[in-house]
């Protein structure tokens, strides 16, 4: 099912919900419809346009929001799906100093790698090898990334992400995926 991106009142983006929530809130007289997906969604009497990006019409206060999480799919989005290593398709997740010699699970020390590089590096630092990362491994920032990180993305959204960190967000990805 599609997903569609909502935004407070103030334009700011809340999260990702799917296409049947945003209806209901539409329907309700609780959003209104900025984008709409081109597709319909048909009742027995009538045909109503799918929301692709909706805003809510009454400001919602966030509480504070702590440090984007570290998740396997949020980390394939910041490294763009490719291996930190080689360049290849990302399959795993590499922790640059290993936790073995003390290394953290944290956003600094994390990157996508493809398997052959993974099973190659195992349990070493990468000067033991002569290797180098591409980029260093940096926790993702601004409220972009927690819709990038959800993995769903529709360019119709970029316009309302950009003010947000999305351009920067994008360039990474797309800077390690060419």
């Amino acid at each position: 099912m599609p997903h569609v991106l909502v935004l407070n009142a103030s334009y700011e983006p809340l999260g990702v919900v799917p296409l049947r929530r945003a209806l209901v809130l539409v329907l309700e007289n609780k959003a209104i419809c900025l984008e709409e997906s081109g597709a319909f969604m048909h009742s027995a009497t009538r045909a109503v346009p799918a929301p692709s990006v909706v805003r809510l019409k009454r400001f919602v206060r966030v509480p504070y929001r702590g440090p984007v999480p570290l998740t396997r799919r949020a980390l394939f989005a910041r490294d763009g799906g490719r291996c930190m290593y080689c360049g290849a398709a990302a399959t795993s997740v590499d922790h640059v100093i290993p936790r073995s010699r003390g290394g953290q699970h944290a956003w600094e020390n994390v990157v996508a790698a493809c398997r052959r590089c993974n099973h190659v590096k195992a349990d070493r630092h990468l000067p033991e090898l002569g290797w180098r990362l591409h980029q260093p491994p940096a926790p993702p920032t601004g409220l972009a990334w927690r819709i990038i990180g959800t993995g769903h993305r529709d360019p119709r959204w970029l316009p309302y992400l950009q003010p947000f960190g999305a351009d920067d967000a994008m360039a990474r990805i797309d800077g390690i995926s060419a």
